[in-house]
C-alpha cells in the first residue's frame, strides 16, 4: 500500500517536531533563561501557524489546484525550512519565525494526508489505513522523547538544537517516496484524467471485478466537480449555507475534531514534564524517562487501533476511547488534588497519563482523521476538511495557550478535572451525532447522511435506517 509511506514519513516528522518542544523547552529556558510563557507563545505561534495554512492552502483550492500529492510535497518543504531555522535560530525570535514556518507544514500536511488516504484507499481497508499515519504521529512522538532523553546530557546551548535538527531527517525519505506513490484517483477523475485514475485503482485494489464500479461511483460524484468550470465560491456558499445532509457532515466532523482537542490530549502529551513535576518528579532525566513512557504507551495502543478499526467499527473504538479518557482524567485530577508528591502519587500520575494517551490512541485519535475524511462529498471534501481542521487547530491553540495559565489559577489537578468533564460530553456527542461508517464507499456514506429519515431516530434506528436505504437502491 504506497499510500501508508508517503503519509508515515510526512506526520512522523510533524508530530517528532512538536513533541521535541517539550525537551526543547527545558533545554533552551535552561540555556536563554526564558519563561514557561515563552513555551506558551512557541507552542501557540506554531499551532496558529497551522491553522493560518489551512485557511490559505484550502482557500485557495492548492490541493484541487495541484493534487493531493504534491500538497503533501510543498507541505513537507515549507516544514523542513521552518526546522533549518529552529535548529540555526540565533535568537528566541528566529526560533518562533521557523516554529511559524514549520507550523504552516505541519497545517498543510494534517489536512490533506488524511484526505489523500480516504480517497486512495479500498473500502475495506479504509479505516486501518487512513488511521495508520497515526502510528507514524506516535512514533514521531516516541522519537522526539527517546532524542530529548538521548540529548538531554549535552551541553544546554547544544542540546536544543540537536533535538530540532534532527526532525529534519525524514525528509530524505519523502524525498524517494514522492516517486513511488501515486495520485488520489479522485482528484484525476476531477481532472478528467479518467485512465490514470483507472490504472491507480488497478494498484490499489485487489479485487478488480469491482474497479469500473467504483470508478463509475466517482464519476457521478465528480460530473459536477470539473477543475475547468467549477467555482470555489460556490463550494463556500454550499459550506456556508448548507442543506441538512451538508448540516450534519459539518456537526460531525468539526464536533469531534473539537472534541479531540479540547479533552487535553495536547496539554497532557506537551506539558506532561509539568503534569510529573507537580505529582512530584524533580529531577530532569526522570522527567524525560518518564515522557519516554508515555512515547511508548501511545506507539503500542494505536497499533491495537489500527487492526480494530475496520473489525470492531468506529464508534465501539470511539466509546471505549471516551469513556476510558475521562475516568483517567478525573482519576488524574484526583490524585494530583489529594495524594501530594509521594510515591503512590507520582506512580498514579504516570498511570493516569499514559491510560490517557492510551484510550486516546486506541480511538479518538486516529477515528477522528478517518470521520472527517470520508463523511464529506466530493466536491467539498478537501475544504470541509479544513473546517474540521480550524476547529482542531483553534481548540488546539486555547489548550496550548491557556493551560498552564489555567493550572495557575484553579491548579493543576483542578484543570483535568475540567477536561474530565469535557471528555464525559464527548460521549454523548459520540452516541448522538457520529455514524457507523465501516465498510462502506465514501459515496455510500454520503447518501446516509442526505437521507433525513435516517436522523430522526436514535443510534439503533439510524443504522437500521442506512441499511434499508442501501437496499432499497441496488433492488431498483
Amino acid at each position: 500500500m504506497v499510500q501508508e509511506n508517503r503519509s508515515e514519513g510526512f506526520r512522523k516528522y510533524g508530530k517528532m517536531d512538536s513533541d521535541t518542544i517539550e525537551g526543547v523547552s527545558i533545554s533552551y529556558q535552561e540555556n536563554a533563561n526564558q519563561n514557561s510563557s515563552s513555551t506558551k507563545y512557541v507552542m501557540a505561534c506554531a499551532i496558529f501557524a497551522s491553522l493560518n495554512s489551512v485557511l490559505l492552502g484550502y482557500g485557495g483550492k492548492t490541493s484541487d489546484a495541484i493534487g493531493r500529492k504534491w500538497t503533501m510535497a510543498f507541505a513537507a518543504i515549507v516544514f523542513q525550512t521552518g526546522a533549518a531555522i529552529m535548529a540555526l535560530s540565533p535568537s528566541f525570535t528566529v526560533l518562533i519565525v521557523g516554529r511559524i514556518f514549520a507550523g504552516i507544514g505541519i497545517g498543510f500536511g494534517i489536512m490533506i494526508a488524511p484526505v489523500y488516504i480516504a480517497e486512495i484507499s479500498p473500502t475495506v481497508s479504509r479505516g486501518s489505513l487512513t488511521s495508520f499515519p497515526e502510528i507514524s504521529v506516535n512514533f514521531g512522538i516516541l522519537l522526539g522523547y527517546v532524542s530529548n532523553y538521548a540529548f538531554s546530557g549535552l551541553p544546554a546551548h547544544i542540546s536544543w538544537r540537536i533535538m530540532l535538527a534532527v526532525g529534519i531527517l525524514p525528509s530524505v525519505f519523502i524525498g524517494f517516496a514522492l516517486f513511488v506513490i501515486p495520485e488520489s484517483p479522485r482528484w484525476l477523475v476531477m481532472q478528467n484524467r479518467i485512465e490514470e485514475a483507472r490504472m491507480v485503482l488497478l494498484k490499489t485494489n485487489e479485487n478488480a471485478s469491482e474497479i469500473e464500479e467504483r470508478l463509475a461511483e466517482i464519476q457521478q460524484a465528480a460530473s459536477f466537480v470539473n477543475a475547468g468550470k467549477y467555482e470555489e465560491r460556490a463550494v463556500w456558499h454550499d459550506l456556508l449555507n448548507p442543506s441538512p445532509g451538508v448540516q450534519r457532515m459539518l456537526i460531525t466532523g468539526c464536533g469531534i475534531q473539537i472534541f479531540q482537542q479540547i479533552t487535553g490530549i495536547d496539554a497532557t502529551v506537551y506539558y506532561s514534564p509539568t503534569i510529573f513535576k507537580d505529582a512530584g518528579i524533580q529531577d530532569e532525566a526522570q522527567l524525560l524517562a518518564a515522557t519516554v513512557a508515555v512515547g511508548f504507551t501511545k506507539t503500542i495502543f494505536i497499533l491495537i487501533a489500527i487492526f480494530l478499526i475496520d473489525k470492531a467499527g468506529r464508534k465501539p473504538l470511539l466509546y471505549v476511547s471516551t469513556i476510558g479518557m475521562t475516568a483517567c482524567l478525573f482519576t488524574l485530577g484526583l490524585t494530583l488534588s489529594t495524594l501530594g508528591d509521594g510515591k503512590l502519587g507520582i506512580g498514579m500520575a504516570i498511570v493516569c497519563v499514559c491510560g490517557n494517551v492510551a484510550f486516546f490512541s486506541v480511538g479518538i485519535g486516529p477515528v477522528c482523521w478517518v470521520v472527517s475524511s470520508e463523511i464529506f462529498p466530493l466536491k467539498l471534501r478537501a475544504q470541509a476538511s479544513a473546517i474540521g481542521a480550524v476547529g482542531s487547530r483553534v481548540s488546539s491553540g486555547l489548550v496550548a495557550m491557556s493551560f498552564l495559565s489555567v493550572c495557575r489559577a484553579i491548579t493543576v489537578g483542578g484543570t483535568f478535572f475540567v477536561f474530565a468533564a469535557i471528555s464525559a460530553l464527548s460521549v454523548a456527542f459520540v452516541y448522538k451525532c457520529v455514524p457507523e461508517t465501516k465498510g462502506k464507499s465514501l459515496e455510500q456514506i454520503e447518501m446516509l447522511f442526505q437521507n433525513d429519515r435516517a436522523w430522526e431516530g436514535n443510534e439503533v434506528e439510524l443504522e437500521d435506517m442506512e441499511h434499508k436505504h442501501l437496499m432499497q437502491s441496488s433492488e431498483s
